[in-house]
């Protein structure tokens, strides 16, 4: 069995500091399920950053806090062992987007139940980590390697960055596949210019995205050559290359995309990819998400549809797209700082923006139907004349009732108030004697579904 580490913490802050999006567009039709994401900026290290589940209107549900200096990506549901869990990827991260960090695997009531790291204990990168139902992790790695750089102009002894893709067994950390980006795509085949790099690291790749194919191989999207790969699953060996110089593929048009990430296949040789229409991490055209099938038969790919923005946003860098089960496709802009949830059809049914400030993004964005209930009841606290009913992680809770009184025998309901995020405020009554209170989380059809102690008023 493979050792679980924690991930690290810090202490809460108070739910008024919690960074929020701001929803501007809320219509019929879009999703049931809440938002899975990571609101954050390199610009505001000292600002509270954390992992959010929200409702629509941008109220938290659930959050962690990390300490300072750590960033978190890919917040969503997945499967483990037949059962829903809750997976992301926690450590720190540099300012061109290498991550060296730890991925989680936690179960309903947020509880870690696994870890994954790449083999020899080697740190996983922020970009991805997929559970498959083998119960195995796909993850990814960033690995400065020594290399031979002059076919692309560098040096003899350069030094260049592998991205690496690896299948793990959760359960015993085995290390099923690896597959190095440096082994199995020409350098020549990169976009990005090995003088950008400097002194530092070439970054050859800079895959950011891993999916599994109908057929069970991988579907692997590199940034810094601007392409898509199908790669054999047992043994590494890339079946067809899309969207680069060296694309497999004569490219019909709408196909070509520009520095991409989160290409996933949607079935039927089709793939959705994040289009971000940039410039080497710069301003460029406006991102979009596209589908493009592909036909290995005849060599063609060919563009089915796309969407965009109605406020033809270019995103520099981050972004990526979700299916949903009603058809629906939300979108995370990245960069651009925004959220987005279309119908099949294109229709803006969602929109929101990140919290104020500099660069504040999320690298991804999920919807998912999630049940949490924490192992924790709820928590009765005060703030001078309010008491507040605290229960982090709760889903189904529709509304808080107070009950005062003069003993801890002697409670009667005092107040009703709806929910407003897992920290939600009721006003302290003055009459009744309050010197002792609880709080009853109450779901839709106003049965009990967790009590907090009874707990001495603080004045």
């Amino acid at each position: 069995m493979g050792e679980t580490t924690e991930p690290a913490t810090t202490a809460m802050p108070d739910y008024a500091d919690i960074r929020r999006i701001n929803v501007t567009t809320l219509r019929d039709g879009v999703a049931p399920g809440h938002l899975f994401m990571s609101p954050q900026s390199i610009m505001e290290p000292g600002a509270p950053h954390g992992l959010q589940i929200t409702d629509d209107r941008g109220r938290v549900v659930w959050y962690l806090p990390l300490p300072e200096g750590e960033y978190a990506t890919n917040l969503r549901v997945q499967r483990y062992q037949g059962r829903p869990v809750l997976t992301w990827w926690q450590g720190e991260a540099t300012s061109t987007g290498v991550g060296m960090g730890t991925c989680y695997v936690a179960d309903t009531s947020y509880r870690v139940i696994a870890s994954v790291r790449l083999g020899g204990d080697r740190p996983a990168d922020l970009h991805e980590f997929l559970l498959t139902d083998r119960g195995t992790a796909l993850v990814v790695g960033y690995q400065n390697r020594s290399w031979d750089l002059t076919p692309v102009g560098g040096s003899a002894d350069g030094t260049a960055i592998d991205s690496v893709v690896e299948e793990i067994d959760v359960a015993t950390g085995e290390v099923l596949l690896h597959w190095s980006g440096l082994e199995h795509i020409p350098l020549g085949e990169s976009d990005l210019p090995v003088a950008l790099a400097g002194d530092g690291p070439w970054d050859h790749l800079h895959v950011n995205a891993v999916g599994v194919d109908d057929d069970g191989d991988l579907v692997i999207t590199a940034r810094s050559s601007q392409a898509v790969y199908k790669v054999d699953r047992r043994t590494g060996e890339v079946r067809w290359k899309l969207g680069s110089g060296a694309s497999t593929f004569a490219l019909g048009v709408g196909v070509r995309f520009n520095w991409p990430h989160d290409a996933q296949p949607v079935g039927g040789n089709v793939h959705r990819i994040f289009d971000n229409g940039a410039n080497i991490g710069m301003l460029g055209y406006e991102s979009r998400v596209v589908w493009i099938r592909v036909d290995p038969g005849n060599g063609v790919a060919t563009h089915v549809r796309q969407i965009t923005h109605p406020e033809h946003l270019s995103c520099p860098v981050e972004g990526g797209a979700y299916g949903l089960p009603n058809g629906n496709t939300l979108v995370g802009w990245g960069a651009a700082g925004r959220i987005s949830e279309f119908s099949p059809e294109g229709e803006l049914l969602f929109d929101a923006e990140m919290p104020e400030g500099p660069l504040w993004s999320t690298y991804r964005v999920y919807r998912h139907e999630w049940h949490g209930r924490p192992e924790a009841p709820p928590q009765a606290r005060f703030d001078g004349g309010q008491v507040h009913a605290v229960w982090n992680g709760a889903t189904g809770v529709a509304r808080w009732r107070l009950a005062a009184g003069p003993s801890e025998d002697g409670l009667r309901e005092v107040d009703t108030v709806e929910w407003d995020g897992f920290d939600t405020a009721v006003k302290l009554p003055d009459a009744h004697g309050a010197a002792f209170v609880r709080v009853d989380a109450l779901d839709a059809d106003g049965r009990t579904i967790g009590s907090s102690p009874v707990t001495p008023v603080e004045r």
